[in-house]
């Protein structure tokens, strides 16, 4: 999905439904919140590129922004809801148990302490962090926080998150006059940011 970013971006600058259809961007959001297959950061980020570059890029932005964000948050919302269903079941559930496999212990027990001493304000800064929104929302579904409550604090969470990320797409867009060339840096700031974290745990675990 990213090289066909790239590559219609530099062959068709002019629209971005085009590039990536806004709807494509919306399922492809919603589809990554929901299961990591997709690097939703180097989606909006390429988008965001693309848009920097229309000949109307306000309007265009204000687009990726609005379909990147609500997408997030029918996402979130959507994981936390499947979740919230086998914490109140006696017999669990799949999607409960893919979040305990896809959060460390480690980052369970910080997200955990972080949600006792914060509370929701928590999932903000947890969709900034790389990996860091997965323990926080099951430090959430432990304490078995109401959906209504969880929906609170996801709401900033993710138009921080969405705005974080166009905010590279357009850097990435102003340094070259290509879009295509702009849309390869924001998608390898991207996964370097994403990659980061779990580089420096390993050189960690190799120096001790």
């Amino acid at each position: 999905m990213i090289r066909f970013l790239a590559e219609q971006a530099s062959t068709d600058p002019d629209s971005t439904r085009q590039v990536v259809g806004y709807p494509t961007l919306f399922v492809l959001v919603v589809l990554g919140s929901l299961v990591p297959v997709v690097p939703t950061g180097a989606l909006v980020s390429g988008a965001a590129v693309v848009a920097f570059h229309q000949s109307e890029p306000p309007f265009s932005l204000a687009l990726v922004f609005g379909v990147a964000s609500l997408a997030a948050f029918i996402g979130d919302v959507g994981l936390y809801w499947l979740g919230y269903r086998g914490v109140r079941s006696k017999n669990g559930s799949r999607w409960l148990e893919q979040l305990r496999t896809r959060a460390e212990p480690e980052r369970l027990k910080a997200a955990q302490r972080k949600l006792d001493e914060h509370g929701v304000t928590v999932l903000v800064l947890s969709r900034l962090v790389p990996a860091g929104r997965i323990p926080v929302m099951l430090a959430c579904l432990l304490a078995e926080m109401p959906l209504r409550r969880f929906i609170r604090g996801d709401v900033p969470a993710c138009l921080a998150w969405a705005a974080a990320y166009q905010l590279i797409g357009i850097l990435g867009g102003s340094l070259f006059p290509e879009p295509w060339e702009g849309v390869a840096l924001a998608v390898g700031l991207t996964l370097l940011i994403s990659v980061t974290p779990q580089l420096v745990k390993r050189v960690r675990r190799e120096r001790v």
